[in-house]
C-alpha cells in the first residue's frame, strides 16, 4: 500500500470510528490491565511488531512512533491528534493489556482511533505491543 493510500485509509478509518463505542479516556482500564501478554517480547516478536506498526500505524503516529503528525480530519472535528507512543504518558494505560485493548478495540470518540479487531490477529497486536514497549524502554 502506498503512502498516499495509507493516509487516505487512515482518514477513512478515523471517520468510521466516530460511530464506534466509546472507550474511557485518560485513566487506563483496570480490566484490560489484568490481561497478560501471551507473546514473549523476543527480537522476533519486536521485529514483527515493528513491521506491522509501519504498515498500519505510522501514517498517523509517525514512522518513529513519536506522533507530531496532524491529521486534518481529526483537526476538523476537534479531536486529539495521534500521540507520541514512546514517551512516559500513556493516555489509556501503560500495561501490556491496556495497550493491546486500545489497539484491538480502538479509542473513540476523542482520539479517533479505529479498532483493529477482526482485521489483524491478536498475535499481531501483541507483537505491536512488544514493539511499542521496546521503544519506550530505549528512552
Amino acid at each position: 500500500m502506498g503512502r498516499r493510500a495509507l493516509v487516505v485509509f487512515c482518514g477513512v478509518a478515523c471517520l468510521a470510528v466516530t460511530v464506534l463505542a466509546h472507550q474511557s479516556t485518560g485513566k487506563g482500564d483496570p480490566e484490560a490491565a489484568k490481561i497478560k501478554n501471551p507473546v514473549a517480547s523476543t527480537t522476533e516478536s519486536i521485529a514483527a511488531g515493528q513491521k506491522q506498526y509501519q504498515v498500519l500505524c505510522s501514517g498517523c503516529h509517525g514512522k518513529d512512533a513519536k506522533g507530531g503528525i496532524t491529521v486534518s480530519v481529526i483537526e476538523d472535528r476537534g479531536g486529539n491528534q495521534p500521540p507520541d507512543l514512546t514517551d512516559d504518558k500513556w493516555d489509556h494505560g501503560s500495561s501490556d493489556g491496556e495497550i493491546f485493548t486500545a489497539i484491538k478495540k480502538g479509542v473513540a470518540p476523542d482520539f479517533f482511533m479505529a479498532p483493529w479487531d477482526g482485521r489483524i490477529s491478536d498475535t499481531e497486536i501483541w507483537n505491536m505491543v512488544n514493539y511499542l514497549k521496546s521503544l519506550a524502554q530505549k528512552k
